[in-house]
């Protein structure tokens, strides 16, 4: 389980449903752009509700996801890093507005999991899904990070300080931002969000480049 402060995450059907939307909705659009070779449309992922990680790649943003993922699920207590708050918010959010946006694509995203689970989708819906990281007691630093960048180093350091933010876990944020590949037990990660043929396409799409669908 993900424990942020004192709270863990509830391992519910909600958090199943943010993870599996996220994932998937990305995936989509990592497939258009391999297919389209264009950088045209909306191709930022589930973590471009984070201005400071709307440019981290696409295979990265879902290989960060499945992580987070594994350790929420784990019957194990993990602390969260800033990394994990990052990938709830924005899954969280993003699957939230795919619900007020496009209720036939949110349906589409939740058909053939391994959950067999229908939901109303409607505001209330997207009312949950904001809750779900909104009662955690996480700071959002991830959203301040943006701030930053245009101060110099010192300067940058002593803003952090008097906001409140510790400047070391910011670290893992910048760190991701230089990463291109996935790891190598990506696939292994992904049980219980994807289905076992769900997960051999999308490890053929990271690893090979070879453009499929799920």
């Amino acid at each position: 389980m993900l424990k942020i402060c004192d709270i863990h995450l509830p391992q519910s059907l909600l958090s199943y449903v943010a993870f599996r939307v996220a994932f998937r909705e990305t995936f989509e659009k990592l497939v258009r752009k391999l297919r389209t070779a264009s950088d045209e449309g909306d191709s930022s992922g589930y973590l471009g509700e984070i201005p400071f990680l709307k440019e981290v790649p696409l295979q990265v943003q879902l290989d960060l996801l499945s992580s987070t993922w594994q350790r929420h699920v784990s019957r194990e207590t993990h602390p969260a890093d800033l990394l994990d708050e990052s990938v709830i918010y924005a899954a969280c959010e993003s699957a939230a507005r795919l619900v007020e946006r496009d209720a036939e694509a949110f349906v589409n995203q939740m058909r053939s999991g391994p959950v067999d689970l229908a939901v109303p989708v409607d505001t209330y819906l997207a009312r949950e899904l904001r809750l779900l990281y909104l009662e955690l007691p996480n700071d959002g630093d991830f959203l301040l990070v943006s701030q930053f960048l245009d101060l110099d180093p010192a300067e940058s350091v002593q803003q952090k300080i008097e906001m409140g933010v510790d400047p070391k876990r910011l670290d893992l944020l910048f760190d991701v931002l230089g990463r291109w590949h996935v790891s190598p037990n990506f696939a292994s990660r992904l049980k219980g969000l994807l289905t076992d043929a769900e997960a051999t396409a999308v490890t053929k799409v990271l690893h090979a480049r070879c453009p499929s669908s799920i």
